[in-house]
């Protein structure tokens, strides 16, 4: 009998490709602070996603095309407060393979003494070559106690953090991750990013959304060009609807965005970071892997998960998440996707994996677009009396900790 091992690719180098004719793309290296990244884009942190796992896959798809590893791959966004507290599971968020140089943070704080300490606590450490901080999280219950993509309408409070990260930070670069702004009449974009570009930051990226649209529609891409044309001493990073190198290459191209960051358009799609790289490149060459291919990098996922948690069920029962995200548009049926979620171990998963029709080519457009949940757009909840005035009263002050949750997004 065949086994896995035998039926699939032996390394990501393996992966198929397409090539098509094309006009040529010079590369363009992204300049963050003292770092030089040879492909300009970030991997958007994703609660419950992009681990150290997921991380190391994505850095050896973009190694495939780039002199290093095909960009920047922050950790999932983690609260200062909770480092600071000493929370193991918050400090394990922040835990990096060898191989990941450079080694990019993402932190999430309301308050800019706790931000500053965590900062020092992570450099002492020696954990971090660059600090990215999030100021676009949609969630209702960050959001209805202050924090999130909302915190930026108080620009006093968000220059005090900022500031505060930087200066904690020395020669470390700070980037700054936001929306558009609470709603189209709450719009903070602008000041957010000439504040970024004083203080010192080294980048900002702008998601194309309100935190009222949350995911939904289409990302806002003037809005992008229009915060290049306003911050110009520090680069400009443009998030949202980036689902493969072609979006990739048409947002820079149309906003004169310095980098893109590409957060639901990866998830069970690795191999996406190879066309990015290979895209910036000037390459046409595409990642079109069969249904062997992706069982191979499915097998991959699981054992660096394993590794990662150090626990075989546990890393196991992380990748059910995955398997949609996988497996969209390929011959797969319904009842072999609830088994696969159900797995837990990794010769479950080999017997499972097994059973699938390997030799399955790549299905073309089904699996391209859009992917991860959109929703639907709905007002921002915000503190009674938040919106009346950009500065912070002491009544919000006060409970503002509150909204320093254990949550990503943005």
């Amino acid at each position: 009998m065949t086994t896995l091992t035998d039926s699939l690719p032996a390394a990501p180098a393996a992966t198929s490709a397409e090539a098509a004719p094309g006009p040529e793309r010079a590369r363009r290296p992204l300049r963050i602070g003292r770092l030089t990244v040879d492909t300009p884009v970030m991997l958007a942190p994703m609660a419950g996603v992009t681990n150290m796992a997921f991380r190391v896959l994505c850095r050896e798809f973009g190694a495939l095309h780039s002199a290093d590893d095909g960009g920047l791959f922050p950790t999932e966004m983690v609260t200062t407060r909770a480092l600071l507290e000493d929370h193991r599971e918050s400090w394990r968020l922040l835990r990096m393979a060898d191989r990941e140089r450079p080694r990019s943070v993402q932190l999430y704080g309301v308050d800019p003494a706790v931000v500053s300490r965590s900062i020092e606590m992570i450099l002492e450490r020696d954990g971090a070559d660059h600090i990215d901080l999030n100021f676009g999280c949609p969630v209702p219950k960050v959001t209805k106690r202050g924090g999130g993509g909302v915190l930026p309408w108080k620009d006093e409070l968000f220059t005090r953090i900022l500031r505060a990260a930087v200066d904690a930070a020395g020669d470390v670069p700070v980037t700054v991750k936001t929306r558009k702004g609470v709603d189209d009449a709450h719009l903070t974009y602008r000041d957010a990013g000439l504040i970024a570009q004083e203080v010192g930051a080294a980048a900002i990226t702008l998601h194309g959304r309100t935190v009222k649209e949350q995911y939904s529609g289409t990302a806002d891409w003037t809005a992008i060009a229009d915060l290049k044309e306003t911050v110009t001493d520090i680069p400009v990073l443009g998030n949202g609807d980036v689902w493969s190198a072609e979006d990739a290459l048409r947002m820079v191209d149309e906003t004169g965005a310095d980098g893109v960051v590409v957060g639901r358009g990866c998830q069970g799609r690795p191999w996406l970071f190879g066309d990015l790289a290979a895209g910036f490149a000037g390459s046409e060459e595409r990642v079109r892997p069969g249904l062997g291919e992706v069982a191979r990098i499915v097998r991959r996922h699981a054992e660096l998960l394993v590794e990662f948690y150090e626990d075989e069920g546990r890393g196991v029962r992380d990748l059910r998440k995955h398997v949609a995200w996988y497996f969209k548009g390929y011959p797969v049926g319904g009842e072999m996707r609830r088994q696969l979620t159900a797995m837990d171990s990794l010769a479950d998963l080999d017997a499972k994996l097994a059973e699938l029709d390997l030799d399955a080519p790549y299905p073309g457009a089904p699996v391209e677009g859009p992917r991860g949940r959109a929703g639907h757009g709905r007002n921002a909840t915000v503190p009674e009396g938040w919106m009346d005035s950009r500065e912070l009263s002491d009544e919000h002050r006060a409970r503002l900790h509150e909204a320093e949750l254990d949550i990503s997004g943005g």
